[in-house]
């Protein structure tokens, strides 16, 4: 398989997200497959509604089928746009940010808290766990109230990021925390120091479970055309 990626999709047009999903990704290397991450040009320069989520579903099926060594996708977007067009489009593995964040969370704590970006962001958030029947285990979903370009600034983000973690564990109980955007993973470490609970980068999450996957020939269709 080492001559097929792991191809990493990141819906918005941002190559500096793109770039820290890359850097969060770079122990998963050692796993060797490699592991490919892509910036969809015709993406927004940040996905912060269910609108624009659903408008780069289109270009990203696209995107995705142009890769002929794929052995698998990631689509990294906290909103798992397009996710189940792409299971129906490929046989092979195909991860949703979010919906491996909650399950990589599961095993880690009893009630997970999440860090959104707006507060917008939160009802989206809430219709995926209620699909996914995880409710119960959340709890709370707090917004920074910044954008996904302010996330690269960290005079902006890290004191409202670590602010938003212990309010989560100590106003809402969560003993794990996930991160709500694929913009976020840099600062994974430093909110884990400041409010010693374990934190889930999302994009994290997906590869690891899709290289598992790939490694063992698993599919959500049952049989794999590799």
């Amino acid at each position: 398989m080492t001559d097929r990626s792991l191809i990493v999709i990141n819906p918005n047009s941002s190559q500096t997200v793109t770039d820290g999903i890359a850097a969060a990704l770079a122990p998963l290397h050692s796993l060797g497959i490699p592991i490919r991450c892509l910036t969809l040009a015709e993406g927004p320069p940040g996905i912060e509604s269910q609108k624009q989520a659903d408008l780069t579903i289109a270009p990203m099926l696209k995107l995705a089928a142009a890769q002929k060594d794929a052995a698998g996708y990631v689509i990294a977007c906290f909103g798992d746009p397009g996710l189940h067009a792409l299971r129906d489009q490929t046989p092979l593995p195909v991860l949703g940010i979010q919906e491996s964040a909650v399950m990589t969370a599961l095993t880690l704590g009893q009630q997970f808290g999440v860090i959104a970006i707006l507060p917008a962001s939160i009802p989206r958030h809430l219709r995926a766990f209620g699909a996914m029947g995880v409710l119960d285990r959340l709890a709370g979903d707090r917004a920074l109230g910044l954008g996904v370009a302010d996330l690269a600034d960290p005079d902006k983000a890290l004191s409202a990021m670590i602010t938003t973690g212990k309010r989560l564990r100590d106003d809402d109980g969560a003993n794990v925390l996930i991160m709500g955007c694929a913009g976020m993973a840099h600062y994974r470490a430093v909110l884990e120091d400041e409010t010693g609970l374990p934190v889930v980068d999302p994009c994290q999450a997906a590869a690891a479970m899709a290289l598992g996957q790939i490694a063992l020939q698993m599919s959500h269709k049952g049989t794999r055309n590799a």
